[in-house]
């Protein structure tokens, strides 16, 4: 019997000779020894380099075995070695103790007859501004509008020259040749993070699913993902995992889930940002609870969406579901308070925490409430978001193909942070937010699509910006700017503690003056416009001594943290939501302050001197 380890590995690579003819996917024909060497990504965070290296098939019983070389006085200097790892070609690299104040050339090595090379930057804490470029769903078949050309994203990044690059999900579309499609991706992309750190994360497309409701790790027959689980064999994941994910830097909790398939949740300190990066599917319940439930709304079993406008779904946030799961709010509630080499922060996912698109398809049936978003299971959003709050971090997403930014609520609207979801790369699978009521309290001669609104779980959400697709121009066809395709770039000003979002579709030169954004962006927030407390209540003012410093609120009695923030200047008043005592925290390490049983009043006029000296 054939084990599910045979099965993957033949899923994945059999495929390459046997169905060459038939795949639109390639490899490129006849790859010479001296380009084995595809691409490679990398990440550096706290002094250690994590760079992976990935490898067209090793062939003619060619060493299974490569080396990283760092230029130095202008030789270069083997620093490290490791094995090709099959299924999947890939060489992992770690190097310790990494000298991140300067930009240093790297080689990886393999066989005295391949080179790939490429440029480790130093760390850019010391830049004003933090340019961080995002990107997602780049789907590859000429249905899809993947077949056209990346040229144009590709040229806009390598000239916009961010510190940063963050591919959220669905690099790869092609279910069954997933090594295929992923040196395709790199084909298309790799260029833009040869000289520059990436994050990369899988999403449901990735895996070989068409959605994905992890829960935990269980295995699935049925590819649609509804009952939860994994379809594909273990072997597969693990392998697409490694590929993406393995230069990120260590995770948080390393300890696999069921079936062994690892995890990568952890964050990224980098040019003076930290990001959490999470893994939002891979503990998320599945559907079967609900149909269970509720057989007379599922009476063929478990569907994504609903349809029907008179269902009250409130009803679906049944007890003991789960979204990120108690190990990666566990990781955020400790990330929130460590500001080491930071100062701002941000939450990187795959999937928005609200639905905010309500036409998927053909723009011919509207749908009200779709699964497969983070807006259910309500109360386990709503508890992410009271957590992520905390550190006044935004979150970019990717994955429903909609550009949009969102400021997220959850007791109230806007009480908690800004979202921002990328446009698709390739956008066949048009999605819209054209809801039938104009948004509440939106913007003088704002788009009626904009505003306060509950979506489709009644969660509070409110729209500030949405990249719909234009209808005529899709009726019409042509290039893949009529199907709001396109990226997002983030800029982060940390004199000034902003953040500016914009949205850009195709096939223009973002950098030629008469090029704009999609109607709605670029759009600037404020650090602390992502924990608003409008009804809440006033700690002391505080002056401190010293410039810049951490101020973390802490309920007196329970300790748990209320805010954490690096704050711009020597004043801060902190705000909270209930009345009641709190402790204040000033500083960082050994050098902390603290003042306990500090009374939180409707107007405080009180202040504290805080010494740090």
């Amino acid at each position: 019997m054939m084990t599910n380890k045979y099965l993957a590995i033949l899923l994945l690579f059999i495929n390459i000779s046997n169905a060459q003819d038939e795949s639109i996917i390639r490899l490129p024909d006849n790859i010479k020894p001296e380009d084995r060497i595809a691409f490679a990504m990398y990440t550096v965070h706290e002094n250690t380099l994590k760079l992976t290296a990935q490898f067209h098939p090793l062939k003619n019983y060619t060493p299974f075995s490569a080396s990283l070389e760092i230029e130095e006085n202008g030789k270069w200097i083997e620093k490290a070695q490791t094995e090709i790892i099959y299924p999947g070609y890939t060489a992992p690299f770690r190097i310790e103790d990494w000298d991140d104040t300067k930009n240093k050339k790297y080689r990886v090595a393999y066989n005295n007859e391949a080179y790939y090379e490429g440029l480790i930057k130093k760390n850019p804490i010391d830049k004003e501004d933090f340019v961080l470029a995002a990107l997602t769903c780049n789907s590859m078949y000429p249905e899809h509008g993947g077949d056209l050309p990346k040229d144009d994203i590709v040229k806009n990044i390598l000239k916009l020259d961010p510190d940063l690059i963050f591919f959220s999900g669905d690099q790869v579309y092609e279910h069954n040749e997933h090594y295929l499609a992923w040196l395709k991706f790199g084909r298309e992309f790799g260029e833009t993070f040869r000289n520059t750190p990436v994050i990369i994360t899988p999403d449901d497309h990735d895996i070989g699913q068409g959605n994905f409701w992890g829960e935990g790790g269980k295995n699935t027959d049925e590819r649609r993902g509804v009952y939860g689980g994994y379809y594909m064999p273990v072997e597969y994941i693990k392998e697409v995992e490694r590929a993406q994910t393995g230069h990120l830097p260590d995770p948080y909790d390393p300890t696999p889930i069921e079936r062994g398939i690892g995890v990568y949740y952890t964050d990224l300190k980098w040019g003076g940002i930290s990001f959490a990066i999470l893994e939002d599917r891979k503990f998320k319940s599945g559907l079967t609870a609900l149909a269970d439930e509720y057989p007379e709304i599922f009476p063929n079993g478990p569907y994504e969406a609903i349809f029907d406008k008179d269902i009250d779904t409130r009803k679906f946030d049944l007890d003991g579901l789960t979204l990120l799961g108690e190990r990666q709010l566990k990781f955020l509630e400790a990330w929130t308070t460590d500001w080491e080499n930071a100062e701002m922060k941000t939450v990187l996912s795959q999937t928005a925490l609200a639905m905010v698109d309500n036409y998927t398809g053909k723009f011919d049936r509207e749908f009200y409430a779709d699964f497969d978003s983070n807006a259910w299971p309500q109360a386990e959003r709503n508890k992410a978001l009271k957590i992520i709050r905390k550190s006044f971090s935004p979150t970019i997403t990717g994955d429903t193909h909609l550009g949009a930014v969102t400021k997220m609520g959850v007791d109230d609207w806007g009480d908690a942070g800004y979202n921002f979801t990328t446009p698709a790369i390739a956008n066949f699978w048009l999605r819209w937010w054209h809801p039938q009521n104009p948004g509440k309290n939106r913007d003088k001669n704002a788009p009626t699509y904009t505003g306060e609104f509950l979506d489709g779980f009644k969660n509070k959400i409110t729209v500030i910006a949405v990249a719909n697709p234009t209808l005529p121009e899709i009726k019409e066809g042509g290039k893949l700017s009529t199907r709001a395709a396109g990226f997002g770039v983030i800029r982060y000003n940390k004199p000034n503690r902003t953040i500016t979002f914009e949205a850009w579709p195709r096939n223009i030169d973002i950098h030629d003056s008469n090029s704009k954004p999609y109607p709605g962006w670029p759009i600037t927030i404020s650090q602390e416009d992502n924990f608003v407390i409008r009804k809440g209540y006033e700690l002391p003012k505080l002056f401190i001594s010293e410039a810049d410093q951490v101020v973390t609120i802490k309920e007196q009695y329970s300790r748990e943290v209320v805010s954490s923030i690096r704050i711009k200047g020597n004043d801060y008043q902190p705000k909270v939501l209930h009345n009641g005592e709190y402790i204040i925290e000033v500083g960082e390490g050994s050098n902390k302050k603290y003042f306990e049983n500090v009374e939180a009043l409707n107007k405080n006029k009180t202040s504290i001197k805080v010494s740090l000296k």
